[in-house]
């Protein structure tokens, strides 16, 4: 038995809850899985997983033996690049997710750059702007926006992202373009809504020298990123977003900014991860690029 690879499918089978889906993550045959596992038991004299028709738990035992495993296999990953080729060129699949605005408009256009530079690394991005449990759903890292409401993850930070405030022309012809908050009189927007958390989000303003929300009146609340914006674009009222989300259609004028003069606090987007999760090397490489991604003129992440 590869005592190092039954403790990586132990640890899988645990964070995903069950055989068959540890068995797809790691692309085992699930009997080769079953077997690892009833071998590993065996060596160690003990019940490491409490099996039933709905679940897989680990035991008492099983959950001790699991925080062993994840700082032995993060160790081991750790000193192989340190004293491999994998320093300089890792190696490997990583699993990222981030917003579907940032992956599909920032992220992946410039991807080839990252993997022309790291070309041993393999990417599985998923798109969600949903949260996402980074142990159970085995993702490596997760891209947000907004600020960190995890404080079990460890949090780096990436860009600031400048928000806008926009409308459609036509919205604006039939309403007025607003000049103030205090026009907003006679104004719809597009409400914005959370299906995990059932928050649901207006509009806000700097004005009288302190963050002020604004309530007005709504016709259409979506909860996507690219339903709000579609909405808005249909006519259906003010919005308030990144400017990344809408630097081309500001620039097609298919949306308009208004109340340039009533800025709105910038988005902070960062990198989550696991603490119990040694950084990996290709992992703080994709990071890095990203910090110097963002960091770059004309990226869309400030106005201009």
């Amino acid at each position: 038995m590869d005592r190092f690879n039954a403790m990586r499918v132990f640890t899988r089978i645990v964070e995903l809850g069950g055989f068959a889906k540890a068995a797809d993550s790691l692309q085992m045959p699930p009997a080769s899985v079953t077997i690892l596992i009833k071998q590993l038991e065996a060596h160690l004299g003990v019940q490491l997983l409490h099996r039933t028709t709905r679940q897989v738990s680990p035991t008492l035992d099983g959950a001790a033996y699991y925080q062993r495993c994840v700082r032995l296999l993060a160790d081991l990953e750790e000193s192989e690049a340190a004293f491999s080729l994998a320093r300089h060129n890792p190696r490997g699949l990583l699993r990222i997710d981030m917003p579907v605005g940032i992956g599909r408009l920032l992220v992946i256009p410039a991807l080839p750059e990252f993997s022309a530079r790291y070309p041993q690394i393999e990417l599985e991005i998923g798109l969600n702007d949903r949260p996402v449990d980074l142990i159970r759903e085995g993702v490596d890292c997760a891209l947000r926006g907004g600020p960190a409401l995890d404080e079990s993850l460890v949090a780096r930070p990436l860009a600031q992202l400048q928000q806008v405030t926009c409308a459609s022309p036509g919205y604006l012809r039939q309403r007025g373009v607003p000049r103030t908050p205090q026009e907003l009189q006679g104004h719809q927007m597009v409400e914005y809504f959370s299906n995990v958390s059932g928050k649901r989000y207006g509009l806000e303003f700097f004005f009288a020298g302190q963050l002020q929300p604004v309530q007005l009146p709504k016709r259409v609340a979506v909860n996507s990123a690219d339903g709000y914006l579609a909405a808005c674009e249909a006519g259906y009222g003010l919005i308030q977003t990144p400017y990344y989300h809408v630097a081309r259609q500001l620039q097609d004028a298919t949306l308009q900014r208004v109340l340039e003069d009533y800025p709105l606090p910038a988005l902070p987007l960062t990198a989550l991860y696991p603490p119990q999760r040694h950084l990996s090397t290709r992992l703080r490489v994709f990071i890095d690029w990203l910090v110097e991604l963002f960091a770059r003129p004309g990226n869309h992440i400030s106005c201009p």
